[in-house]
C-alpha cells in the first residue's frame, strides 16, 4: 500500500521515533553491560539502584575532575605570581636566579653561549628625594618596561632589589653582549620619565658578564655587578 501525503508525513514521524527509541535502547543496554563487566557485576545484578548509584558516583567523579582542573590552574597562577616582582612586570629575584642558574646549566651542557646584563640607576636616591617615591616608582616601572621591549622573547628580564636590574641575554656572546647592553642604555635614557607636572630624567650604568660553563650564577651576577660599578665610576656616577 502507497502512504501519500499527511499521512505519509505521520509515518515517517512516527518510523523515525521508533528507530531513534530502539537506537537509544540499545546504547543504553551497550552501556549497561560495559558498566557491568567494569565493575565485575553481571546484568542482572546491575539492577536500576545499582545503575543509579553508580551514576551518581560518576556525576561527582566528574565534578572531582573539574575541581582537579580548577585548583591546577590556580595553583599555576599563584606560581606564576610568586615569580613576578611586585611593582615592575619582570622577574624578581629569586626567580631570576633560578633562570639563570638554569642558563648556566644549560651553556655548560651543550656548549651554548649566553649573557648576562647588569643595570643600575644612576642617582636614583636624588630622584625619589626630589620628584618623591610615586616618581620613583614611576622609573622603575618605565626602565624594567623599556628593557622587556628591547630584548627578544627568548632573553629574561629581572629586578634584583631597588633600582638594580639584569637581563640574561640566550645565544649572546660577550662581544654581542656588550653593544646590546650599550643600546639598552641608550634606549632607557632616551625619554625622561613623566610623573604629572614632573619630567624625570634617567641615567642607567650597565656591567656585562658572559655566562661561561661551570661558573656558578652568583658568581656571574657578582662580577657583572663589578663591571657596572667601573663603567659607573667612569661616568662619573659612582
Amino acid at each position: 500500500m502507497k502512504i501519500t501525503g499527511a499521512r505519509a508525513e505521520a509515518f515517517s514521524a512516527i518510523r523515525r521515533r521508533a528507530l531513534t527509541a530502539a537506537g537509544a535502547k540499545a546504547t543504553a543496554q551497550a552501556q549497561s553491560t560495559d558498566q557491568a563487566g567494569f565493575l565485575g557485576l553481571t546484568e542482572a545484578e546491575l539492577t536500576p539502584s545499582v545503575q543509579g548509584a553508580l551514576k551518581t558516583l560518576l556525576g561527582e567523579i566528574d565534578d572531582l575532575r573539574g575541581e582537579v582542573t580548577r585548583l591546577k590552574g590556580q595553583l599555576a597562577e599563584m606560581a606564576g605570581l610568586a615569580d613576578r616582582d611586585v611593582l615592575t612586570p619582570v622577574l624578581n629575584r629569586r626567580a631570576f636566579m633560578r633562570e639563570l642558574g638554569r642558563i648556566s646549566t644549560f651553556a655548560a651542557r651543550y656548549g651554548a653561549s649566553a649573557s648576562l646584563v647588569y643595570l643600575d640607576l644612576d642617582g636614583f636616591k636624588s630622584v625619589n628625594d626630589r620628584f618623591g617615591h610615586a616618581a620613583g616608582d614611576q622609573a622603575l616601572k618605565t626602565v624594567a618596561e623599556r628593557l622587556v621591549a628591547n630584548v627578544r622573547d627568548s632573553d629574561i628580564v629581572g629586578r634584583l632589589g631597588g633600582d638594580e636590574f639584569a637581563v640574561i641575554l640566550v645565544q649572546a656572546d660577550l662581544e654581542t653582549a656588550r653593544g646590546k647592553a650599550e643600546s639598552l642604555v641608550r634606549v632607557i635614557e632616551a625619554e625622561p620619565v613623566q610623573c604629572g607636572d614632573w619630567s624625570v630624567p634617567l641615567h642607567i650604568s650597565a656591567g656585562v658578564r658572559e655566562i661561561a660553563p661551570g661558573v656558578e650564577a652568583e658568581t656571574v651576577l657578582a662580577e657583572a655587578d663589578a663591571t657596572m660599578f667601573v663603567r659607573k665610576r667612569e661616568r662619573g656616577a659612582a
